[in-house]
């Protein structure tokens, strides 16, 4: 059995949820997200708690993993729709960065050309700076996701460090070339 797929979920009084089916509907202050559950899951509401319940046989390998897959996102989505997910990008580099125009990001990364990027729906983009980035949403994939992508733009180098890299992340520098006499 999957030890983290048997732990209930206990659904804040702030959050709705509706189990109809193989879909469960969650919505909270922050939004509102859904998901289909497979067919070797059931979804039960009793009490403000979700229960997963795996309804195949304990020796089904792929029934076990999806017990514990489908428990872990329909807690993502009501940690989603009360708190919200975050993340912050910084840009390092002479002449990059990044401005917001609309529902789009524009970069200057040292390509000949800028870059355009649209924010998706359901996203809120902040550029407190030039050289910073802060990604906000209820649905944490898609909040990775889009972080992921930018990064992915210019990734951090490892000789001066130039490029687009999470807050905080450590980027291991590399010595340059050694003049030898």
């Amino acid at each position: 059995m999957s030890r983290i797929g048997n732990q209930p979920i206990t659904v804040p009084s702030n959050v709705d949820v509706k189990v109809a089916g193989k879909e469960v509907a969650v919505k909270g202050p922050k939004g509102e997200l859904k998901l289909w559950v497979r067919r070797e899951i059931d979804v039960e509401l009793e009490n403000r708690t979700l229960r997963v319940r795996n309804n195949r046989p304990e020796r089904d390998r792929n029934a076990r993993a999806y017990h514990g897959l489908t428990r872990a996102l329909l807690n993502n989505m009501v940690v989603g729709v009360t708190q919200g997910y975050q993340k912050k990008l910084e840009i390092t580099g002479v002449g990059y960065g990044v401005k917001q125009t609309g529902a789009s990001l524009t970069f200057t990364l040292g390509y000949a050309n800028e870059i355009v990027l649209p924010i998706p729906k359901g996203l809120e983009v902040k550029c407190a700076s030039a050289t910073a980035i802060e990604i906000t949403g209820a649905d944490k994939q898609m909040v990775g996701e889009f972080a992921a992508r930018i990064r992915k733009l210019r990734p951090p180098e490892p000789y001066k460090g130039k490029g687009v890299k999470y807050e905080g992340e450590v980027i291991r520098r590399k010595a340059g070339k050694a003049f030898g006499s």
